[in-house]
């Protein structure tokens, strides 16, 4: 067992410095770094934190969207003793000042100009902090708080004792990093991970066999997420190759660019793919589109009967097998050349992927890998394996952690990759253990071969005026398998039937007035249209068709805007604050009761 992760890291460093680490995008190609070259890099960033008198133990913020640079700065941090406390590049100044002062942080890194002026204004509020790093561009400013990062460099103090000694004091029990959980309600909480939570996670992938050392991964998560860090540490634990998006717009010129073998995303990268395939797919109308639409509900209502343990029946499994050659091929043969021709399977996290969506991945021949975690129990709990997918689960638990499912149906987990515990937040720390046990919020099932399937949060139930147990989330995500809608939020709680709100996608929004003639103009007006109206409303008439009554939506509204991290209804993870929805459209659910719509 690895001492840390930083050992970790000078494994490859040392045993292997001359094969590639990562793949950076520079000067408009993709150039290729070794792990020797990280490892330099890394060291200078070690040896410049001693230089501004940084200790072991001490925090360091790092505010930047996810690069090379990140991971090299964030083994430069670990190389010095020091934990990485990251932040989410959309915070506000003040929610970044809360983390800063909350860890008690030293020293910030910050991206660009951009970020490092949110530090500047809430200056006076951080006395802790030496100095802020800009990581790329030239300082505005002769301040001295804020200095560039070459100017950071030459601080390197050439104190070999003082570094080996950081490194030999490094242990399982030393803390790595502080995530601050991003929030769906009141001040993030800081959950402190240790180096033996993320060695643990390194080893448990390495015996699993989904990622091995030949691997090419397409990375673009926040590293802010802890979705995000666990594939850093699975990246240090292999050693395979780290290809680095210039950023998430720029995913689809980046694949082919970098011919990945795997990546992850959250199930909103997965639903905009499959939207723009049904898009491109219904778009030329006549048999074309005829025949995709058939192929779609085929797929859909397989994997409904799948998911049931059931099947088929015989006119519609020969149907099936003819639209598979005529569409889905072409479907899943168009999608691999999207992704570089190399790709052995998708990994999706961080939020509940819709069962039709991997379904319809799977037809085409593209295998979506699902599993579960929280920030607490260092984000990869449970995961799908290849040549063990089984949708609409979240896989097995991983080697050595243990499950139980409360009498209530709460997850239960303990392991070594749970917390220790909340970042100076005893009260909080003790509510979310009981007799060892880590108590997720989640609602789930364990399955007879060892799969979890997840039903919703624990706090999201709805108990309808009836007394009948719903769980939104699930409904949530049938919906947003149509290709016009982004997101949904039901409601119901304590009422007499359920409603929504719901945002269509921009994209699809756009391509389906094209392709309809309906003309264009702002996304409100086209929200607006009857027509839009109209393909919604047979939607959900659709979706309740296969619902009991109770759980069918009554009413619904759509939205003039789609939901986003700025207008405060995303969470900088993409999950829909539901406080703030049901907060922000309290007239308009009421409305929906008192016969206003």
């Amino acid at each position: 067992m690895a001492q840390s992760v930083f050992h970790l890291f000078r494994t490859n460093v040392d045993s292997t410095p001359s094969k590639v680490a990562a793949l950076v995008k520079r000067d408009g190609a993709y150039r290729e770094v070794t792990w020797k070259t990280m490892g330099d890099e890394a060291d200078r960033v070690s040896r410049s934190l001693l230089g501004l008198g940084v200790k072991a133990g001490d925090r360091v913020n790092i505010i930047c969207t996810t690069s090379y640079e990140w991971c090299m700065i964030d083994m430069g941090i670990l190389g010095a003793g020091c934990v990485t406390v990251p932040i989410y590049t959309s915070l506000l100044p003040d929610e970044c000042q809360y983390i800063v002062d909350n860890s008690g942080s030293v020293v910030v890194f910050a991206e660009n100009a951009e970020q490092v002026e949110k530090f500047r204004t809430e200056k006076g509020r951080m006395p802790n902090v030496k100095k802020v790093i800009q990581i790329f561009g030239p300082v505005s400013s002769d301040d001295g708080w804020v200095i560039s990062y070459d100017d950071f460099l030459k601080l390197a103090k050439n104190d070999q004792a003082t570094l080996d000694g950081c490194r030999q004091a490094l242990n399982g029990e030393s803390i790595l990093t502080i995530i601050y959980t991003s929030g769906t309600t009141g001040r993030p909480k800081g959950v402190v991970l240790t180096h033996d939570c993320m060695v643990y996670e390194a080893e448990a992938v390495a015996e699993m066999k989904i990622v091995q050392s030949n691997d090419i991964q397409l990375f673009w998560l926040p590293l802010a997420h802890s979705f995000a860090k666990v594939l850093e540490i699975a990246w240090i634990g292999t050693g395979h190759v780290m290809a680095f998006a210039v950023a998430m717009e720029t995913i689809k010129e980046n694949l082919p660019e970098t011919r990945p073998t795997l990546m992850a995303g959250v199930p909103r990268l997965f639903e905009k793919f499959h939207a723009a395939v049904v898009n491109k797919g219904t778009a030329p109308g006549g048999l074309k589109a005829k025949l995709f639409t058939a192929a779609a509900e085929l797929s859909k209502k397989n994997g409904d009967l799948e998911s049931q343990g059931r099947a088929l029946d015989f006119a519609d499994s020969v149907k099936f097998g003819i639209l598979k050659k005529l569409v889905f091929k072409k479907v899943g043969k168009g999608l691999a050349e999207l992704m570089g021709g190399r790709l052995r399977f998708l990994i999706s996290g961080g939020a509940p992927l819709s069962p039709q969506i991997a379904y319809f991945f799977r037809d085409a021949g593209i295998t979506v890998l699902e599993g579960y975690g929280l920030t607490e129990t260092s984000a990869a709990t449970f995961v799908n394996r290849p040549g063990r997918n089984r949708i609409g689960t979240v896989g097995p638990a991983f080697p050595g952690t243990e499950v139980k499912i409360a009498e209530d149906g709460e997850i239960l987990i303990k392991g070594r990759g749970v917390m220790t515990g909340y970042w100076n937040n005893k009260e909080a720390t003790l509510e979310v253990f009981k007799d060892g046990w880590f108590c997720t919020g989640d609602i789930g099932t364990v399955n007879s071969d060892g799969t979890l399937k997840i039903t919703d949060r624990k706090k999201d139930i709805i108990v309808t005026a009836g007394g009948k147990n719903i769980a939104p989330q699930n409904l949530e995500n049938m919906l947003k398998t149509h290709r016009l809608i982004s997101q949904v939020v039901v409601h119901g709680d304590k009422r007499k039937f359920l409603s929504a709100v719901i945002t269509l996608d921009p994209d699809a929004l756009k391509a389906y007035c094209d392709s309809n003639t309906l003309g264009n103009g702002s996304y409100a007006e086209m929200t607006q249209k009857p027509e839009v109206e109209k393909a919604i409303q047979q939607a959900v008439d659709e979706f309740n068709n296969g619902l009991a009554k109770y759980e069918t939506i009554k009413k619904f509204k759509i939205l003039e805007h789609d939901f986003t991290i700025e207008s405060g209804e995303l969470t900088p993870s993409v999950k829909v604050k539901r406080k703030v929805v049901n907060e922000r459209y309290k007239e308009i659910f009421d409305g929906f009761y008192q016969e206003k719509y």
